[in-house]
């Protein structure tokens, strides 16, 4: 009976306007991966260094990161539907220019005007999907929006190197413009409808009455707390994925075949992981308990894959496994940022929290990389670990505070 309510209470127009947020996201993902599947082709046409193309990453996280959080201001001021449409339509227009124009420098520059784009998404897609969803589906909805975008990334490689061997690199970008236009034109045909009033003043009722929502609401503990979740958990997620078929080859002398599969097992699971997790986060309000959980596990297996050489099966299993389990806690994650966030102020403070996004994501392969160069590939899992565990206190430091009633 619970679950037929819950269906019928989104209206049409919400769940359009849902669905557009989603495909929205997973073109930020999409957009995101772009320069790594051609990255040999724009370094040869460009006669570049490594480190120079690469500057081109350096500017879009720095950009992206310094930006979010004031972008998250905008978007509870003006209104996150008309931020979203801007963001995607700049990102857009960037990669056009990127593959139109051949220049190093307007490339760099294109890709810092992308950082900017970038900035709206996570303030305004969870601003929309709070806002228009009805809670006992809200875990839902932030499952298939984390889901929505790892499509994007999945598709990006395929598709971009497929655009390639057609039209060259530069259409290939052009191409990915062009599918960006594409969710625009989708997102621009769904006006944002009118809010449930019933609905809105239910959920204002569970919020907690917070006085100031401005900078000092950023800094409090609850808020800072979820910034460093993010943070570490981008830092797990990114060193891991990225080292992990290395690391095993060093480590135990897997062969790459084998843990080429061990990663796709990981990332696969984890996206599956991510709609399980809605689906929990929507039975229970004990989400700091799931997020707790599901780290508690990925970390002890990935310190168990470290410290034994496993036979293929087991170490595929494993690994599914714990990309399972962290996947599932996404859903949780997001319902705790939501559980301390005034109304009026989720632009601002999903945009600051999703920072750690970014600063993890440059932190990661430096430490990472690190570690690998200095022969160090057990220590690649045992830090893995370590973040983990760290994580878990972020959620269960003022564990009766961030539960949602």
């Amino acid at each position: 009976m619970t679950q037929v309510v819950s269906v019928q209470s989104i209206r049409p127009a919400e769940s359009r306007l849902i669905a557009a947020v989603c495909a929205a996201h997973m073109m930020s993902h999409y957009y995101m991966l772009m320069l790594a599947p051609l990255f040999a082709f724009i370094r040869a046409d460009f006669k570049v260094s490594y480190t120079e193309l690469a500057l081109a990453l350096t500017v879009f996280n720095v950009v992206s990161g310094v930006l979010q959080t004031p972008v998250g201001f905008l978007v509870d001021r003006v209104g996150a539907r008309i931020v979203l449409i801007s963001g995607l339509a700049l990102s857009s227009m960037a990669y056009a220019i990127a593959g139109a124009v051949g220049s190093y420098w307007v490339f760099i520059a294109a890709y810092g005007f992308a950082g900017l784009g970038n900035t709206v998404f996570h303030p305004s897609d969870y601003s929309l999907l709070s806002r228009h969803t009805p809670p006992e589906r809200l875990s839902h909805a932030f499952s298939f929006h984390t889901f929505a975008g790892m499509v994007g990334s999945a598709i990006a490689p395929v598709t971009l190197l497929y655009m390639q061997s057609q039209f060259g690199w530069r259409g290939a970008y052009i191409g990915a413009s062009i599918f960006g236009l594409t969710v625009l034109a989708l997102l621009i045909a769904q006006p944002e409808p009118t809010v449930d009033i019933t609905r809105a003043t239910q959920s204002a009722k569970s919020r907690p009455p917070v006085a100031d929502v401005g900078w000092r609401l950023l800094l409090s503990a609850p808020i800072l707390l979820n910034l460093a979740y993010f943070t570490l958990t981008s830092i797990m997620s990114g060193g891991l994925n990225t080292y992990l078929v290395v690391a095993l080859g060093a480590l135990h002398g897997t062969a790459p075949a084998v843990a080429n599969m061990a990663l796709t097992a990981l990332l696969t699971m984890n996206a599956i992981g991510v709609l399980a997790g809605g689906v929990l986060a929507g039975r229970t309000s004990h989400h700091a308990a799931v997020a707790a959980s599901g780290l508690a596990i990925g970390g002890t297996v990935t310190a168990t894959i470290g410290w034994f050489a496993l036979p293929p099966a087991g170490l595929i299993l494993l690994m599914g496994f714990s990309g399972l389990c962290v996947g599932m806690t996404m859903p949780s994650r997001d319902m705790l940022v939501r559980a301390v966030t005034p109304p009026n102020a989720y632009g601002r403070v999903f945009g600051f929290v999703s920072m750690g996004f970014n600063i993890g994501a440059s932190v990661a392969p430096i430490v990472y990389g690190a570690l690998m160069d200095h022969g160090r590939p057990l220590a690649v899992f045992m830090l893995s670990a370590a973040v983990c565990i760290i994580c878990i206190s972020t959620v269960t430091f003022g564990f009766s505070r961030r539960e949602v009633h």
